[in-house]
């Protein structure tokens, strides 16, 4: 599943990253790493931004570069 899925509340973990080779890593410099486990905090109400949590601290995200990031749910 995509992380743009995972609603307000919900954690996950990245499995892979697609997306141009530059927004991938600036992804990969905020710490969006294969294996890391990331919750959304919040969801703007027309679905753009996001907000998530990932190694204690929070990144806001446009609805473009979350749908290249591919997560398992952690319950």
């Amino acid at each position: 599943m995509n992380l743009s899925e995972l609603k307000k509340g919900q954690s996950g973990k990245v499995l892979g990253v697609s997306a141009s080779p530059q927004l991938r890593r600036r992804l990969f410099d905020m710490g969006l790493l294969v294996g890391e486990t990331i919750k959304v905090e919040g969801v703007a109400p027309l679905g753009d931004p996001f907000e998530i949590s990932v190694k204690n601290y929070r990144l806001t995200l446009r609805k473009h570069e979350v749908e290249g990031i591919t997560v398992e749910e952690v319950r």
